[in-house]
Protein backbone atom coordinates (compact mmCIF):
# COMPACT_ATOMS: atom_id res chain seq x y z
CA UNK A 1 0.00 0.00 0.00
CA UNK A 2 1.64 3.67 -0.99
CA UNK A 3 2.10 6.13 1.46
CA UNK A 4 -0.99 8.12 0.48
CA UNK A 5 -3.38 5.11 0.41
CA UNK A 6 -2.48 4.08 3.78
CA UNK A 7 -3.31 7.56 5.09
CA UNK A 8 -6.91 8.11 3.26
CA UNK A 9 -7.38 4.35 4.16
CA UNK A 10 -7.18 6.00 7.95
CA UNK A 11 -9.28 8.39 7.24
CA UNK A 12 -11.66 6.46 6.28
CA UNK A 13 -11.36 4.25 9.55
CA UNK A 14 -11.39 6.83 11.62
CA UNK A 15 -14.29 8.21 10.33
CA UNK A 16 -16.22 4.67 10.88
CA UNK A 17 -15.35 4.36 14.35
CA UNK A 18 -16.61 7.36 14.89
CA UNK A 19 -19.36 7.77 12.56
CA UNK A 20 -18.58 11.56 11.31
CA UNK A 21 -16.23 13.22 9.86
CA UNK A 22 -15.10 15.81 6.56
CA UNK A 23 -14.06 12.83 3.93
CA UNK A 24 -13.54 14.92 0.79
CA UNK A 25 -11.41 17.86 2.38
CA UNK A 26 -9.11 15.69 3.91
CA UNK A 27 -8.91 13.70 0.78
CA UNK A 28 -7.35 16.76 -1.44
CA UNK A 29 -4.88 17.66 1.78
CA UNK A 30 -2.91 14.45 1.61
CA UNK A 31 -0.36 14.31 -0.85
CA UNK A 32 0.42 18.16 0.24
CA UNK A 33 0.86 17.29 3.84
CA UNK A 34 2.81 14.04 2.84
CA UNK A 35 5.48 15.81 1.11
CA UNK A 36 5.77 18.49 3.83
CA UNK A 37 6.49 15.87 6.63
CA UNK A 38 8.27 13.23 4.49
CA UNK A 39 10.73 16.06 2.76
CA UNK A 40 10.58 19.52 3.93
CA UNK A 41 9.51 20.47 7.79
CA UNK A 42 12.32 20.74 10.33
CA UNK A 43 10.07 19.02 12.79
CA UNK A 44 10.03 16.03 14.98
CA UNK A 45 7.72 14.38 17.26
CA UNK A 46 10.19 14.31 20.35
CA UNK A 47 10.83 17.85 19.62
CA UNK A 48 7.31 19.46 19.75
CA UNK A 49 8.21 22.21 21.69
CA UNK A 50 11.99 22.79 19.91
CA UNK A 51 11.87 26.81 19.45
CA UNK A 52 13.97 26.40 15.84
CA UNK A 53 11.33 24.09 14.63
CA UNK A 54 9.09 24.96 11.67
CA UNK A 55 5.80 25.24 11.96
CA UNK A 56 2.51 24.43 10.20
CA UNK A 57 -0.85 25.77 10.51
CA UNK A 58 -3.69 24.27 8.75
CA UNK A 59 -5.68 27.17 8.14
CA UNK A 60 -8.50 25.05 6.88
CA UNK A 61 -9.04 23.20 9.97
CA UNK A 62 -12.27 20.89 8.72
CA UNK A 63 -9.49 18.91 6.82
CA UNK A 64 -7.98 17.88 10.17
CA UNK A 65 -8.59 13.84 9.71
CA UNK A 66 -5.55 14.04 7.08
CA UNK A 67 -3.07 16.05 9.16
CA UNK A 68 -4.39 13.64 12.28
CA UNK A 69 -3.43 10.50 10.20
CA UNK A 70 -0.42 11.87 8.80
CA UNK A 71 1.16 13.05 12.44
CA UNK A 72 0.29 9.59 13.66
CA UNK A 73 1.90 7.67 11.17
CA UNK A 74 4.87 10.41 11.76
CA UNK A 75 4.89 8.89 15.38
CA UNK A 76 3.55 12.37 16.49
CA UNK A 77 1.07 10.36 18.83
CA UNK A 78 0.29 6.78 18.59
CA UNK A 79 -1.62 5.32 15.83
CA UNK A 80 -4.78 3.79 17.92
CA UNK A 81 -5.90 7.39 18.68
CA UNK A 82 -7.41 7.71 15.51
CA UNK A 83 -10.49 5.21 16.74
CA UNK A 84 -10.92 7.46 19.37
CA UNK A 85 -11.72 10.63 17.27
CA UNK A 86 -14.57 13.16 18.34
CA UNK A 87 -14.60 10.91 21.86
CA UNK A 88 -14.69 12.01 25.24
CA UNK A 89 -11.51 10.27 26.02
CA UNK A 90 -9.48 11.05 23.24
CA UNK A 91 -7.34 14.11 21.78
CA UNK A 92 -8.54 14.28 18.30
CA UNK A 93 -11.61 16.68 17.75
CA UNK A 94 -13.44 17.84 14.56
CA UNK A 95 -10.95 20.65 14.07
CA UNK A 96 -7.16 21.24 15.49
CA UNK A 97 -6.11 22.16 19.11
CA UNK A 98 -2.95 23.81 19.58
CA UNK A 99 -1.86 22.41 23.00
CA UNK A 100 -3.99 18.71 23.29
CA UNK A 101 -2.54 17.63 20.23
CA UNK A 102 1.34 16.75 19.84
CA UNK A 103 2.04 18.39 16.34
CA UNK A 104 -0.66 20.78 15.46
CA UNK A 105 1.07 24.66 15.99
CA UNK A 106 -2.73 26.20 16.18
CA UNK A 107 -6.53 25.72 16.77
CA UNK A 108 -8.05 25.87 13.64
CA UNK A 109 -11.57 25.77 12.11
CA UNK A 110 -12.76 29.29 11.80
CA UNK A 111 -11.87 29.83 8.26
CA UNK A 112 -9.72 32.82 7.32
CA UNK A 113 -7.67 32.93 11.10
CA UNK A 114 -4.85 30.65 10.21
CA UNK A 115 -2.74 33.11 7.78
CA UNK A 116 -3.05 35.77 9.90
CA UNK A 117 -1.63 33.21 12.98
CA UNK A 118 1.06 32.63 10.64
CA UNK A 119 1.79 35.90 9.92
CA UNK A 120 2.54 36.34 14.11
CA UNK A 121 4.97 33.66 13.70
CA UNK A 122 6.68 34.48 10.93
CA UNK A 123 7.31 38.21 12.54
CA UNK A 124 8.25 36.44 15.74
CA UNK A 125 10.61 34.46 14.16
CA UNK A 126 12.39 37.50 13.15
CA UNK A 127 11.92 39.32 16.15
CA UNK A 128 13.86 36.35 17.72
CA UNK A 129 16.70 36.44 14.75
CA UNK A 130 15.37 32.54 15.14
CA UNK A 131 15.47 30.70 10.98
CA UNK A 132 12.42 28.82 11.36
CA UNK A 133 9.98 28.89 8.76
CA UNK A 134 6.12 28.81 8.92
CA UNK A 135 3.85 27.06 6.13
CA UNK A 136 0.03 27.65 6.32
CA UNK A 137 -2.32 25.29 4.08
CA UNK A 138 -5.77 27.30 2.80
CA UNK A 139 -8.75 25.84 1.64
CA UNK A 140 -9.77 27.95 -1.94
CA UNK A 141 -13.11 28.70 -0.67
CA UNK A 142 -11.29 29.99 2.65
CA UNK A 143 -9.80 32.82 0.16
CA UNK A 144 -13.29 34.07 0.25
CA UNK A 145 -12.53 35.26 3.26
CA UNK A 146 -11.28 39.18 3.17
CA UNK A 147 -8.73 38.28 6.52
CA UNK A 148 -6.44 35.82 3.66
CA UNK A 149 -6.20 38.77 1.69
CA UNK A 150 -5.56 41.57 4.73
CA UNK A 151 -2.64 39.05 6.00
CA UNK A 152 -1.43 38.83 2.46
CA UNK A 153 -0.99 42.62 2.20
CA UNK A 154 0.84 42.95 5.57
CA UNK A 155 3.04 39.79 5.02
CA UNK A 156 3.99 41.46 1.81
CA UNK A 157 4.70 44.62 3.49
CA UNK A 158 6.81 42.77 6.17
CA UNK A 159 9.04 41.19 3.22
CA UNK A 160 8.26 38.12 5.11
CA UNK A 161 9.95 35.20 3.18
CA UNK A 162 10.08 32.81 5.78
CA UNK A 163 6.65 32.54 5.23
CA UNK A 164 4.69 30.27 2.86
CA UNK A 165 1.39 29.89 2.00
CA UNK A 166 -0.52 26.35 0.05
CA UNK A 167 -3.15 26.76 -1.03
CA UNK A 168 -5.70 23.38 -1.94
CA UNK A 169 -7.40 24.33 -4.92
CA UNK A 170 -9.14 21.49 -5.08
CA UNK A 171 -11.79 24.20 -7.01
CA UNK A 172 -14.81 22.62 -4.82
CA UNK A 173 -16.40 24.21 -1.97
CA UNK A 174 -18.75 22.84 0.74
CA UNK A 175 -22.12 23.05 -1.51
CA UNK A 176 -20.45 23.56 -5.36
CA UNK A 177 -17.90 24.73 -7.13
CA UNK A 178 -15.74 27.66 -6.65
CA UNK A 179 -16.41 29.22 -9.73
CA UNK A 180 -19.96 28.90 -9.11
CA UNK A 181 -19.63 30.74 -5.81
CA UNK A 182 -16.79 33.07 -5.59
CA UNK A 183 -14.48 32.39 -8.90
CA UNK A 184 -10.97 32.80 -7.75
CA UNK A 185 -9.24 33.34 -10.87
CA UNK A 186 -6.88 34.43 -12.15
CA UNK A 187 -5.39 33.15 -9.10
CA UNK A 188 -1.79 32.99 -9.28
CA UNK A 189 -2.22 36.40 -10.40
CA UNK A 190 -3.71 37.95 -7.37
CA UNK A 191 -0.90 36.60 -4.99
CA UNK A 192 1.34 38.48 -7.18
CA UNK A 193 -0.70 41.27 -6.98
CA UNK A 194 -0.56 41.36 -3.11
CA UNK A 195 3.28 40.85 -3.17
CA UNK A 196 4.21 37.43 -3.34
CA UNK A 197 6.32 35.13 -5.02
CA UNK A 198 4.27 32.65 -6.27
CA UNK A 199 4.75 28.63 -8.09
CA UNK A 200 1.90 26.13 -8.99
CA UNK A 201 1.99 22.52 -8.52
CA UNK A 202 0.00 19.95 -9.62
CA UNK A 203 -0.83 17.08 -7.47
CA UNK A 204 -1.24 14.56 -9.45
CA UNK A 205 2.60 14.70 -9.29
CA UNK A 206 3.82 15.29 -5.80
CA UNK A 207 7.15 15.13 -6.76
CA UNK A 208 6.69 18.71 -8.14
CA UNK A 209 5.34 20.47 -5.07
CA UNK A 210 8.86 18.67 -3.57
CA UNK A 211 10.84 20.69 -6.19
CA UNK A 212 9.01 23.94 -5.72
CA UNK A 213 9.48 23.65 -1.76
CA UNK A 214 13.44 23.06 -1.36
CA UNK A 215 13.93 26.21 -3.49
CA UNK A 216 12.80 28.08 -0.92
CA UNK A 217 12.49 31.12 -0.55
CA UNK A 218 11.31 32.19 -4.01
CA UNK A 219 12.81 35.36 -3.92
CA UNK A 220 14.24 37.28 -0.93
CA UNK A 221 12.12 39.13 0.96
CA UNK A 222 8.94 38.33 -0.39
CA UNK A 223 6.71 35.73 0.79
CA UNK A 224 5.77 32.81 -0.71
CA UNK A 225 2.74 31.21 -2.44
CA UNK A 226 1.98 27.41 -4.23
CA UNK A 227 -1.28 26.79 -5.27
CA UNK A 228 -1.74 23.34 -5.27
CA UNK A 229 -3.70 21.99 -7.80
CA UNK A 230 -5.49 18.87 -6.19
CA UNK A 231 -8.78 17.02 -6.11
CA UNK A 232 -11.70 17.26 -3.76
CA UNK A 233 -12.23 13.46 -2.40
CA UNK A 234 -9.30 11.97 -4.23
CA UNK A 235 -8.31 8.60 -4.38
CA UNK A 236 -12.03 7.01 -4.54
CA UNK A 237 -13.78 7.38 -7.55
CA UNK A 238 -17.62 8.24 -6.45
CA UNK A 239 -16.20 10.66 -3.66
CA UNK A 240 -14.06 13.19 -5.99
CA UNK A 241 -15.84 16.21 -6.93
CA UNK A 242 -19.08 15.19 -5.08
CA UNK A 243 -20.58 17.54 -2.48
CA UNK A 244 -22.29 14.90 -1.13
CA UNK A 245 -18.98 13.83 0.63
CA UNK A 246 -17.56 16.84 1.92
CA UNK A 247 -19.16 15.71 5.60
CA UNK A 248 -20.95 12.49 6.22
CA UNK A 249 -22.28 11.15 9.02
CA UNK A 250 -23.56 7.05 9.69
CA UNK A 251 -21.91 5.69 6.63
CA UNK A 252 -24.22 2.63 5.54
CA UNK A 253 -22.86 -1.26 5.45
CA UNK A 254 -22.63 -0.72 1.66
CA UNK A 255 -20.62 2.64 1.61
CA UNK A 256 -18.40 1.43 3.75
CA UNK A 257 -17.89 -1.76 1.98
CA UNK A 258 -16.84 0.15 -1.00
CA UNK A 259 -14.72 3.08 0.53
CA UNK A 260 -12.52 -0.34 1.75
CA UNK A 261 -12.48 -1.95 -1.62
CA UNK A 262 -11.50 1.29 -2.98
CA UNK A 263 -8.15 1.76 -0.87
CA UNK A 264 -7.45 -1.84 -0.72
CA UNK A 265 -3.73 -3.01 -0.67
Amino acid sequence: MTAAKRIRRDIIETVIAAGRGHIAPAFSLVEILLVLYNDILNVHPDRVDDPDRDRLILSKGHGCLALYAVLARQDFFPVEELQRFCREEGILGGHPEHRKIPGVEATTGALGHGLSIGLGMALAARLEERSFRVFVIVGDGECNEGSIWEAALSAAKHGLDNLIVLVDYNKMQSYGAVDDVVGLEPFAEKWRAFGFAVHEADMEHPEVLRQVLLGLPFEPGRPNAVICHTIKGKGVSFVENNPAWHHRTRLSEAEIAALRAALAD
